[in-house]
């Protein structure tokens, strides 16, 4: 049996949704802290895996503020707590009770020099430069690098995957194609992005296949400047909103009174020669359009 944590949110949801449809194959349990108990608490969490002992555990427990991650500079005990400190507490337990696990996290760790043309990808190996060491960071970032350093010290059996930017066919305000729509003007920057239900997908065919356990960019293959996805917007009718950009990241800056924000390739060639292979993600954006079902969802 698989054990779900954080099965409200945004990804929690996609990953609940998939195991739901493949429950002859992954049969699982979503813990709810409001009609099951309080997770977060790592001695009622310890009790009930020592209990229940499943062959796995999903963490998709986490903090993004809303309407995104600049909120997170003004709630900074939530964030550090559900990005950092209790993923700690998972990686411990899970290392005591010998139950390989797989966590979220996010490849908002990293930022390039050159937001529009960046030199390089970042793979697995190379550390994290948006994070509480580097000169400019958000908060967010900080303490999703935080998290997998204190997961890096707690036993071997687990995954961490990075999810980039998420997006699928449905509108929802956690939906980066929602955003699009919806900001009254836009960053030009290149970026990987993962489309979420193929990230859920390739994430469980990490424990189904039985890849060698550590650090996976989970992302679709290539890059996508935000004027080239909105151009797709435009050719596929989804909005005739004329958009409008700031002239460059400093101009983005000011306005944000100084939140920064990560802007980066990653390489995902580690999980593609593992097996497990994404579409391209122009491809998927295609698809995401194709398929577009508007809802009542507002930032």
């Amino acid at each position: 049996m698989i054990v779900l944590l954080g099965s409200t949110g945004y990804v929690g949801q996609a990953f609940s949704k998939y195991l739901t449809w493949r429950k002859s194959k992954f049969p699982f349990v979503e813990i709810s802290r409001s009609k099951d108990f309080d997770y977060t608490d790592p001695k009622l969490l310890r009790n009930y895996l020592s209990i229940v002992r499943p062959k796995f555990l999903i963490n998709c427990a986490g903090y993004t503020g809303k309407p995104n991650v600049d909120a997170c500079e003004s709630d900074r005990g939530n964030c550090l707590f559900a990005n950092a400190v209790f993923p700690a507490y998972v990686a411990t337990i899970c290392a005591d009770l010998k139950i390989p696990w797989g966590h979220v996290s996010s490849g908002c760790i990293y930022t390039s020099d050159n937001i529009i043309n960046p030199t390089k990808s970042f793979d697995e190996t190379i550390s994290p430069n948006f994070d509480f060491r580097a000169p400019k960071q958000s908060y967010y970032s900080g303490t999703k690098s935080l998290g997998e350093e204190n997961i890096l010290t707690q036993g071997t059996d687990y995954y961490i995957w990075r999810l980039r930017i998420p997006f699928n066919q449905m509108d929802n305000p956690r939906n980066y194609i929602t955003k699009i729509l919806t900001y009254n003007r836009l960053l030009e920057a290149r970026n990987s992005f993962s489309q979420l239900d193929e990230f859920v997908w390739a994430c469980c065919e990490c424990y189904e296949k039985k890849l060698p356990y550590g650090i996976y960019n989970v992302t679709n293959p290539g890059s996508m400047l935000t004027s080239e996805i909105v151009e797709m917007i435009n050719q596929r009718g989804i909005s005739n909103k004329e958009f409008q950009f700031f002239k460059d990241e400093d101009e983005f800056n000011n306005i944000n009174k100084g939140t920064f924000r990560s802007n980066c390739v990653l390489n995902s060639d580690k999980l593609g020669n593992a097996g497990v292979r994404m579409m391209h993600v122009r491809d998927a954006f295609e698809i995401a359009f194709f398929n577009w079902k508007e809802s009542n969802y507002k930032l």
